[in-house]
């Protein structure tokens, strides 16, 4: 993949650097770059308008030929300084609107923006976990560019991890040769790999290695509250911020599988690769090539709305992750740690567009509701009539939105409230100013720039945009330093409680309480009634 032609290693720094606004001009301008010493060799940065920035830091070894579907294991050492000025590659994945540049299986790689002056600092340090449903984005993505927000007086992590078969998939052969007798969780773990090298390295970067947040946006999100169960993620971070990643699905995004079922579909895969006859079907597979894995997979992003064809997600395998997400927050299994969760305002219409509900009439869209909510089919219904079939593309657009995106951070901020430790509830409702705001209104990832400082005025967003991404990094970055958001002479963040109180962060920074209560409450006995 990416066989264009290479440019010369001089262009590949101007133009790197250019990109970013690190450097005013090729070759003049710039300041000595700053050597770093890690656990695994010296690298070098860059350094513009008080921050630095290292880009395509191996936090892992490269996981190909026989490391491909095993754990991460910790970099290789190196010698000499390793210059750290571009992006490593991103995981393979199917085409996509997505910029995540240059593709390789060998793409465990962290970017770290700091605007530390020495290694004594103690700076809160925020690991970005990047969404795309397990299958696509990069932590390189130009909206994740981590300066601006490092400017707030914290070190910003971005990391890669692998996806799709390479990172979720789960077979008998592979749970054979593991010695805790499971597959399918490597991006997983590879975001616990680098949770690990933080906590190794990141003083030298002039962060605390005892104040590290996790934070991530849709499966970034369900990675950051998996990581809150999960026990092996205990001690490498101590708060998490939670940005629209539902767990309950209504039928319409696929839940997680227990180890049996997710291996049925590595047995799939196997077929589709032309493996699963050969003497060693496993050795078969791990001899294709990456194009060959992403042809046979056959992803695209109208398959996950509803899910169809070979899916690879996270797995509850028993020993990574001992049970279902839901089970264990309500059994008050996670870690006790301050909590930021929430949702945006129009987070369905995103998926109600990809599923092309446009085509979906108001017959089938009562089947459809039949079908997922049993006997409470009826007040679904009542909550979100279509009585036409051009009014199904909003129905289901408000039901995701409410009784899964917003549903689940409810229940989580909930479970975390029993608990001697904070959370914090939010509905992003912001409409961005731009042509995808005015055609999905607050949608699923639109708060992403205001999150990163990252607002692109050719598009339309404006100085009320500008002041909003202020005070969303604010709250940010206070959570990330002290576990409270509050402070900065900004409208008090009241810790969700018994008055079920939530920020509702937009054209008007207001407090609010009981969000979407009642179609919640009712989101909450369909889920439990599957449960049982």
């Amino acid at each position: 993949m990416n066989k264009k032609k290479r440019p010369s290693a001089l262009v590949v720094l101007c133009i790197t650097a250019l990109a970013f606004g690190l450097l005013s001009g090729c070759g003049a301008g710039s300041k000595s770059l700053g050597v770093i010493k890690l656990d695994s060799g010296r690298i070098s940065g860059l350094h513009q308008d008080g921050i630095w920035t290292y880009l395509g830091i191996p936090y892992a070894k490269p996981p190909v030929g026989n490391l491909r579907w095993k754990p991460p294991e910790p970099p290789q050492h190196w010698s000499g300084t390793r210059q750290c000025i571009k992006f490593g590659p991103s995981c393979p994945q199917p085409p996509s609107d997505e910029q995540v540049g240059q593709t390789s299986e060998d793409c465990l790689y962290l970017n770290v923006w700091t605007p530390a002056k020495s290694s004594s600092e103690k700076l809160p340090v925020m690991v970005w976990i990047h969404g795309g449903a397990f299958a696509e984005g990069s932590g390189s993505e130009p909206t994740y560019n981590g300066r601006n927000l490092s400017k707030q007086g914290v070190v910003v992590v971005t990391i890669n991890y692998r996806l799709g078969p390479f990172g979720f998939l789960a077979y008998p052969a592979l749970s054979s040769e593991s010695p805790h007798g499971v597959s399918g969780n490597y991006g997983l773990l590879d975001q616990t790999q680098a949770l690990k090298w933080v906590k190794k390295n990141i003083a030298a970067f002039g962060g605390n290695p005892v104040n590290v947040t996790i934070f991530g946006e849709s499966a970034g999100a369900e990675s950051v509250d998996i990581h809150m169960v999960i026990p092996q993620s205990k001690g490498f971070f101590n708060r998490a911020i939670s940005e629209s990643g539902p767990q309950w699905h209504f039928g319409f995004l696929p839940p997680l599988s227990d180890l049996r079922e997710a291996e049925k579909t590595g047995g799939q895969l196997a077929t589709a690769l032309g493996c699963s006859s050969a003497a060693d079907p496993l050795a078969a597979m791990r001899a294709k090539s990456s194009e060959e894995l992403i042809t046979a997979w056959g992803w695209t992003e109208q398959k996950v709305c509803p899910p169809t064809g070979l899916q690879f997600f996270p797995v509850v395998d028993g020993w990574l992750l001992p049970d279902q997400p839901t089970t264990l927050f309500k059994e008050g299994k996670q870690h006790d740690i301050p909590l930021i969760i929430g949702s945006n305002k129009d987070d369905g219409s995103v998926f109600s567009e990809l599923a092309g509900l446009n085509k979906v009439t108001a017959a089938e869209y009562e089947s459809l509701i039949q079908s997922n909510a049993g006997d409470s089919a009826p007040e679904v219904l009542k909550m979100f009539p279509a009585e036409t079939d051009a009014q199904v593309p909003t129905a289901l657009s408000n039901l995701m939105t409410q009784m899964d995106f917003a549903s689940f951070p409810r229940f989580v901020a909930g479970s975390v409230a029993k608990t001697k430790t904070k959370a914090f509830l939010y509905q992003f409702t912001r409409v961005p100013p731009t042509e995808m705001g005015a055609q999905l209104g607050a949608y699923h990832g639109s708060e992403l720039p205001y999150v990163f400082g990252n607002l692109d005025t050719t598009q339309g967003y404006d100085q009320a945009d500008l002041e909003l991404s202020k005070i969303i990094m604010g709250y940010w970055t206070r959570f990330a330093r002290t576990g409270d958001p509050n402070g900065g002479g900004q409208t008090e963040w009241p810790y969700y409680g018994p008055g079920d109180q939530n920020l509702a962060l937009g054209d008007q920074i207001t407090t609010n309480s009981g969000l979407y209560r009642a179609q919640i409450d009712l989101a909450e006995r369909i889920y439990a009634g599957w449960n049982q």
